[in-house]
């Protein structure tokens, strides 16, 4: 059975998403066959306005619909603490927690196998940044804890440490989530939450 194209190229494009193989694309792509013309307008619109109604902040490099993004324009927050995250995504769940500092948002990791350096990614922006605004205190770097995540860390806290000594540079707490098991936890993972101990 021949597909028709305009069905073969929807699946096409779906494939070309993270995380859709073809069966979920072919899913996908039957399930908005069934759609309402009208709700399949409405998801074209969207995707039509994903870019023109999205800007990408010339200070943090966060996705607003403005530039620079509320968060930055904000008199409420404290300038003087970044938190340097991975993604948008991660910036809103940091969100999420009530963090009242700033963002920069470096859209992506050093990841040499998949040859993305340091300059594919908005490092070189943060530094210029931070040589910029003085009143910054601290840099919270809230990297993920895997190989890439850690080594594009280490990275920026050299660089900053090289320039500008006074900047208190900080990593996210590691170790145990909540509701976990000891049994169940890798020997790396209760070395960090060893390490990471406070107080109480």
């Amino acid at each position: 059975m021949k597909i028709p194209k305009a069905i073969e190229k929807l699946i096409e494009s779906f494939e070309k998403l993270p995380g859709i193989g073809p069966k979920t694309a072919q899913r996908l792509t039957f399930y908005l066959l069934h759609n309402p013309q009208s709700e399949l307008d409405n998801f074209a619109s969207s995707l039509k306005n994903l870019i023109n109604e999205t800007k990408i902040c010339s200070i943090c490099k966060n996705i607003g619909e403005t530039d620079p993004c509320e968060i930055c324009q904000s008199s409420y927050r404290d300038k003087g603490v970044i938190c340097v995250v991975e993604s948008p995504l991660d910036a809103i769940a940091m969100e999420k927690t009530g963090f009242k500092g700033l963002y920069h948002v470096l859209h992506g990791v050093i990841n040499p196998l998949q040859n993305i350096g340091p300059e594919e990614i908005y490092i070189n922006d943060l530094i210029k940044r931070l040589e910029k605004d003085r009143g910054v205190r601290e840099i919270i770097l809230a990297t993920n804890p895997t190989m890439e995540g850690e080594t594009t860390a280490f990275y920026i806290a050299k660089l900053i440490n090289n320039r500008q000594s006074s900047i208190k540079i900080s990593r996210i707490g590691r170790g145990l989530p909540t509701g976990a098991s000891l049994e169940y936890a890798d020997e790396t993972t209760l070395g960090r939450a060893l390490e990471g101990r406070t107080l109480i």
